[in-house]
């Protein structure tokens, strides 16, 4: 949904280790679905709380010869395998850690059509200085267990170009042989299953800036390549191919102009013989504004343009009807049988066109398409009806059932198997970027969560998408806050990206919202953290390090600028003085404290740690004054003076978010949940007795990336905690 906000995708400072071409011992993929996580201590079984998708799908890919498996890729949230027994998507790349969490962004799947239990990943997803180089992940059991070998070149799997075609391909006419496109990098080519890779002999010059090799696609025994530098001159190719799997050649004759500068996808009639192509005039899946489809017959080597619709109309709306075109697939029973996707158009709404003439005549299967989102109607977004989709690049046709047509957007992947009736085909793929968790102590949720991109909802039941959808009045993008009054639960505030308010409040525990009735001016530009106090009586509201914190204590009717706030802080409140507010500022490591419920701030503990934005202050429920600071590699520190004092925590290493849940049987403090280092790695620690000692509570096989934006505990619930990922929605775990 194209909004104001920045993106959930978000990019974390962190590296990877560069390593050289060689082969790592095998790591295990995730097999089933809920498998419970031996960890030492106890034993956990970790689920997502559904939600429904809620990300961009870059790819999907059937298997030509196997009926019911196929594959699909995200950009922040791993790969899947769709498990056709029980209709639900299983993760395959959960075992990737907090050293990894740049492979979690998938650039390209491959299969091999004679072996179908092999299939290949490429992973990265940045290219920038920052990001660790780029991996693949080979495997011979349909990803339940991998063989991985590290590069030493980046991927981009979360960056523009990313719903591309696939990158990754098998040589038709060696299984042995692998071909790998790069952004910057060239072509890549391996022989001996992805164990080792080399440079190809490539005619296109990669630059530091570029797309690189968009798709590779097979084509008989004849391999085509994409390539996405082209201007769109004739002098300047888009499309080579390689006959013999050593020299490659343009392809002559092909189409030129904007609309046709950049290939996205392909695909290859077998019945046939012919190669279609998409192109837009930018890499997507933003940015495009005209665009077209070509054919290729391989006999008479003749390109013809068999656009559906071409851009550059008037819309409905009177604005230009400005797209590209992106996902293409062909029916493998049916020859001449073809389906193509819009991207990027917004005013008409993107949609799947359909030919059954070899692109002579079109249908458009949106404007007879029955929608049914009851199992997640987030995709409403606030409104009466969901829309067809955006961000339409991934686009796939059953081989085994030529009416089996799924489609990824912006936040799901859609299915019909009668062309007509549509219904997200989603289970078990759940890919939200999770800002903030709360845990209330009473009301029908159990979970709140704010998210990248899709807001906030009320999780009234963890098994099923929230049946109310995204919290609306307003509707969200990104959210930047979510708080609860500790001592009035039922009361809930939020904050975050919108064109229709940036601050909400709730009297029902986050059901139903009403928009507060003002709010300071620089909310619609940068809305941060929001708090209430224990009693809803004050809310305190940040707004990045260039703006002043401002305060209201008539529930948003009216605000005050607080000149003592250390800017750029997050506010937190005391759980039990409703006089009583903290912020830490990471700018400097100084602890402030209001005791005038947020009127003014003074400076309390100082020096606490360097500078790092990502720290993060708790209060333990139920008690005044008792604060918990995650310094990230400076480790855990405590106060139990209201933030005059803080002693470090002798029994970790790293403390990167920390929460609190229902206490321990006999135990009379809460359990703590923390996402740290007790020894030389991050992983999930429970702690029984006041961080005396710590229980990993995750294991090798569940471990979803970077995971240090929240975690909580329930306070109904002992041992039950709520972990936020980037990309993986919210996992939550309960004892065995």
């Amino acid at each position: 949904m194209r909004t104001s906000q920045p993106s959930r995708r978000t990019v974390l400072a962190g590296t990877a280790a560069a390593a050289a071409l060689t082969a790592l011992p095998p790591l295990a993929g995730q097999a089933a679905l809920a498998a419970p996580a031996t960890a030492a201590g106890g034993a956990y079984r970790w689920r997502n709380a559904v939600q429904g998708g809620t990300g961009f799908i870059t790819g999907v890919l059937f298997h030509p010869s196997c009926r019911g498996l196929a594959y699909a890729r995200t950009d922040i949230g791993g790969a899947y395998r769709w498990d056709d027994r029980t209709d639900q998507w299983i993760p395959l790349t959960d075992h990737l850690g907090w050293d990894d969490w740049n492979l979690l962004g998938v650039e390209a799947i491959a299969v091999d059509p004679a072996h179908p239990n092999r299939v290949y990943l490429s992973l990265g997803a940045y290219t920038q200085s920052w990001a660790g180089n780029g991996a693949v992940l080979r495997s011979e059991d349909r990803g339940a267990t991998w063989k991985r070998t590290d590069l030493t070149v980046k991927l981009g799997g979360n960056e523009d170009g990313r719903g591309c075609g696939e990158r990754l391909l098998v040589d038709p006419r060696n299984c042995d042989t692998l071909w790998l496109g790069t952004r910057h990098d060239g072509l890549l080519k391996s022989t001996d299953r992805g164990a080792t890779w080399q440079p190809a002999d490539f005619p296109a010059t990669p630059s530091a800036t570029g797309q690189g090799v968009t798709f590779l696609i097979a084509a008989g025994r004849t391999v085509y390549a994409g390539w996405g530098d082209s201007d769109g001159t004739a002098g300047k190719p888009k499309l080579y191919r390689t006959s013999d799997g050593t020299t490659w050649e343009a392809v002559p004759g092909q189409p030129t102009g904007a609309a046709a500068k950049v290939p996205i996808r392909a695909a290859y009639d077998r019945l046939t013989r012919e190669l279609y192509v998409t192109y837009a005039n930018a890499p997507g899946p933003n940015g495009q504004s005209d665009g077209s489809v070509h054919k290729l017959p391989s006999g008479s080597g003749k390109w013809t343009d068999v656009t559906p619709v071409k851009p550059g109309g008037t819309a409905t709306d009177g604005s230009a009807d400005a797209f590209g075109y992106g996902g293409v697939a062909v029916d493998a029973r049916r020859p001449g049988t073809v389906v193509v996707s819009t991207n990027n158009r917004w005013a008409e709404i993107d949609t799947v066109f359909r030919s059954t003439n070899g692109g002579r005549t079109w249908t458009s299967l949106k404007d007879g398409a029955v929608l049914d989102v009851s199992e997640t109607p987030y995709l409403k977004w606030g409104q009466d009806k969901p829309k067809f989709g955006w961000w339409i690049q991934a686009l796939a046709l059953d081989p085994y059932d030529s009416e089996h047509v799924v489609y990824g957007t912006g936040a799901t992947l859609y299915g019909t198997r009668d062309l007509k009736n549509w219904a997200p085909q989603i289970r078990g793929l759940e890919e939200a970027s999770i800002r903030q968790l709360l845990s209330p102590p009473t009301g029908e949720a159990h979970l709140l969560s704010g998210s990248g991109d899709i807001g906030v909802m009320y999780h009234e039941r963890l098994t099923a998408s929230p049946s109310r959808g995204m919290a609306s009045n307003p509707v969200f993008g990104t959210s930047t806050g979510l708080s609860l009054a500790a001592a009035k639960p039922s009361y809930v505030v939020r904050a975050g990206w919108s064109d229709h308010g940036n601050g909400a409040y709730s009297n029902d525990g986050g059901r139903t919202w009403a928009p507060f009735e003002a709010q300071p001016a620089v909310a619609k530009d940068a809305p941060g953290p929001i708090a209430t106090n224990a009693d809803g009586s004050v809310l305190l509201w940040s707004f990045g390090t260039a703006n002043p914190g401002y305060r209201s204590a008539d529930n948003g009717a009216t605000w005050s600028e607080v000149a003592t706030f250390p800017k750029g802080a997050a506010p937190v409140a005391d759980p039990v003085d409703p006089t009583r507010f903290y912020a830490f500022d990471t700018t400097n490591g100084t602890l402030f404290t209001s005791t005038d419920s947020g009127r003014t701030f003074t400076v309390r503990a100082t020096g606490l740690s360097s500078p790092d934005s990502e720290s993060q202050l708790t209060a333990a429920p139920g008690r005044t004054g008792d604060l918990w600071l995650s310094l990230k590699t400076n480790g855990l520190y405590r106060s139990t003076d209201a933030g005059a004092t803080f002693a470090k925590v002798s029994s970790c290493h790293a403390a990167h978010t920390l929460g609190f849940g229902k206490a321990a049987r006999g135990a009379s403090y809460p359990a703590i949940y923390m996402v740290g280092a007790v020894d030389s790695f991050n992983a999930i620690h429970r702690s029984d007795d006041e961080a005396k000692t710590w229980t990993r509570i995750n294991d090798d096989q569940h471990q979803w990336g970077w995971t240090g934006a929240a975690i909580t505990g329930d306070p109904r619930v002992y041992g039950r905690v709520y972990v936020a990922t980037n990309g993986r929605g919210v996992q939550y775990g309960e004892p065995v």
